[in-house]
């Protein structure tokens, strides 16, 4: 009698993912862009995946997993909602339309020759709202991958000579560990904490761990840092104090280590408020929109350093008093031109800042500022000071914000001397205070900025045009407080273009190419709408290293996504942080004899569609992700789009309006 032999795909009865049906009650280690673990609905156990997905989000989260090349796998899950997908990223997937129960879904695979991951995906789609998935598994036979990066290293003894570390273990197969001091390897172990010796008494060290296997070696771990000990002196005062981020309830600090320090104490005033051994540290517990101002110090068993400088921040939830998406345009109200004069009560109330141009200096360098309303031989009929007052206060009470705008094309401001910067701080509070306005509007063109050679440092600027600046505008905020509407108008010369050229480290460039980095870095905390003139430009290069050019949808996009995503600044080694959303707009002229880079109002929607909502945006990828509260549109003028019919303000208004 023969034998019969039948062969069959194996199956493996480990599954190959973590948390699989997200029984921990965390999304760990999944990644999910809108998702949450919930209770109810579930498949089985007691939790489930549920993915917000929305018109702009289509809440997908995934997982990573290491396998075997040229081998069979199947990828199994049970969804529930309307459009849900399962599947490989780059590779197989498959989906349901409608599934009103837990439904299976079942995906099966051959991985690549030289395939040793996979990333499991699922997600729904968007506009369709909550998904759910469960119990999810990725069956096949497991492969290895680069080791989990370790944790962050524990400072443990510290001697004359040495200093004792100890870290959570890495997840993943691990042969070892290798710990750095900066790019240097300093020791290779195979456990989980290493002693360095052979140090130098009362120095500084900063070590950081990676774990690595046959494959490779992960990423390192977060970076842990003392000081040996032997130290006779009293460290110096710590440098380059900061505020580095701000949320509701908290202000994150960030500084220079001072040479043989132990720790640092942060002080308000005389108060100690928190003491730490690394060079960071977060006030929390704070109350929402309020300032404070932090000095710090350095210390170790010989005794305590003075005390630094103060730097300042606000928390976050202050209230603007602008709606999400704003409509913002400069009243021509000192001088005439082609456009003509208007008065500020015939100002639609669509228009919700408006930007009083200009104040101007008496001189350059005098810091100077005046403002009066434009003359009745330049202007006939223009009103008497008390009505354009009243208007003003019209305004307000409708919701409006009245700025006074300092500078623009003719207005050149350099506040070269500190007498300058006290001057402009007095000149501005008496405008400010004679016409009850809401802020002040930073419309500093031609050459009021300029870098000195050398002025490389963008978070520690020395050029004095742009230190006394910055001192100015925060003395301005400080003496009216969080409800002081601050508002910035650069040219992309001096923003967008220093991600190629700047000014203070480059010999055969302009040296006000970026220009206004180092005050916009300064003043991020306290600056209420950023709107870059994305007009009279030339191209400039974007994050994708190609030029845009003004005039079409592309350059707005490119040179707002620079501002929300971040990007460094040419041969400084420093990355210019991101915005908040709701602190960028851009500018663009009302109409086409305002200003070269006209821009049509189907293009500036196509932007907008594409910034806020991630769509239409042409051939151009966000580095900086979707801004659903980017703040909105400036324009160069009310004037003029008054006289070209308003085409602006009716083809706008209702579309800013109509964003999430």
């Amino acid at each position: 009698m023969g034998a019969t032999v039948s062969v069959s795909t194996p199956a493996y009865a480990a599954n190959l993912l973590s948390n699989p049906g997200f029984e921990t009650g965390t999304l760990s280690p999944w990644t999910c862009s809108a998702g949450s673990v919930v209770s109810t609905p579930v498949h089985s156990g007691g939790h489930a995946l549920a993915g917000a997905a929305s018109s702009s989000d289509n809440a997908q989260c995934t997982q990573t997993v290491a396998v075997l090349p040229n081998t069979v796998y199947s990828l199994t899950g049970w969804v529930r909602g309307n459009y849900v997908y399962l599947g490989i990223v780059g590779g197989a997937s498959t989906w349901t339309p409608s599934a009103a129960a837990y439904t299976q879904l079942t995906v099966n695979f051959t991985t690549t020759a030289a395939q040793t991951s996979v990333q499991v995906f699922t997600h729904g789609w968007y506009g369709q709202g909550t998904y759910y998935a469960d119990d999810i598994s990725l069956d096949g036979p497991g492969g290895s991958s680069v080791p989990g990066t370790p944790g962050t290293p524990t400072i443990g003894t510290v001697t004359d000579t040495s200093i004792a570390l100890s870290w959570a273990a890495a997840s993943g197969t691990v042969t070892g560990y290798r710990v750095y001091e900066g790019g240097t390897l300093v020791t290779t172990v195979t456990g989980t904490s290493a002693t360095i010796s052979g140090l130098t008494k009362c120095t500084s060290h900063s070590y950081t761990v990676a774990a690595y296997n046959s494959v490779g070696e992960s990423a390192k771990s977060a970076g842990a840092s003392a000081t040996t000990t032997g130290c006779t002196t009293v460290p110096p005062v710590p440098s380059g104090l900061n505020v580095t981020a701000t949320t509701v309830n908290s202000i994150s600090l960030g500084w220079t280590a001072a040479a043989g320090a132990t720790g640092y104490r942060v002080y308000e005033g005389t108060s100690l408020v928190t003491t730490v051994t690394g060079t960071t540290a977060t006030i929390g517990s704070l109350g929402a929109c309020s300032s404070h101002s932090y000095s710090l110090s350095a210390y170790n068993s010989n005794g305590e350093s003075a005390k630094s400088a103060a730097v300042s921040g606000t928390t976050t939830g202050c209230s603007t008093g602008l709606p999400r998406h704003a409509l913002i345009g400069y009243l021509h109200a000192s001088f005439a031109n082609g456009s003509g004069y208007m008065k500020m009560a015939d100002v639609p109330d669509a228009w919700d800042i408006i930007n009083l141009a200009f104040g101007e200096p008496t001189s350059v360098t005098s810091g100077d500022i005046r403002f009066q309303l434009c003359p009745a031989s330049e202007c006939p009929g223009v009103e008497t000071e008390a009505q354009f007052i009243a208007a003003i206060r019209a305004k307000q009470a409708a919701g409006k914000k009245v700025l006074l705008s300092i500078g623009g094309q003719n207005g050149q401001v350099q506040l070269t001397t500190t007498g300058a910067r006290d001057t402009f701080v007095s000149s501005v509070s008496a405008i400010i205070d004679r016409y009850g306005l809401d802020g002040l509007d930073v419309d500093f063109e031609g050459h009021s900025l300029t870098l000195n050679a050398g002025d490389n440092n963008v978070a520690s600027p020395t050029t004095p045009v742009i230190v006394n600046l910055i001192s100015a505008l925060r003395t301005l905020k400080s003496r009216y407080g969080s409800g002081f509407v601050l508002t910035m108008a650069p040219e992309t010369f001096f923003v967008q273009l220093g991600y190629q050229f700047y000014g203070g480290n480059c010999g055969g460039c302009d040296r006000r190419a970026g220009a206004y980095l180092p005050v916009i870095y300064a003043l991020r905390n306290d600056i209420t709408v950023l709107h870059v003139q994305d007009y009279n430009s030339g191209p400039i290069m974007g994050l994708d290293n190609q030029y845009h050019t003004m005039g079409g949808a592309d350059f707005h996009i490119a040179m707002t996504d620079m501002l929300a995503a971040s990007f460094p600044v040419a041969g400084t080694g420093f990355t210019f942080p991101a915005l908040r959303e709701d602190q960028i707009a851009f500018g663009t002229p009302a109409a086409v004899s305002a200003g070269n880079g006209f821009t049509s109002p189907a293009a500036i929607h196509q932007a907008l569609d594409c910034l806020v909502r991630g769509t239409n945006c042409g051939g151009y990828t966000l580095r900086g992700g979707t801004s659903p509260a980017l703040r909105g549109l400036m324009t160069w003028s009310i004037n003029w789009d008054r006289y070209y019919g308003w085409e602006f303000m009716n083809s706008h208004e209702p579309y800013l309006n109509s964003l999430p």
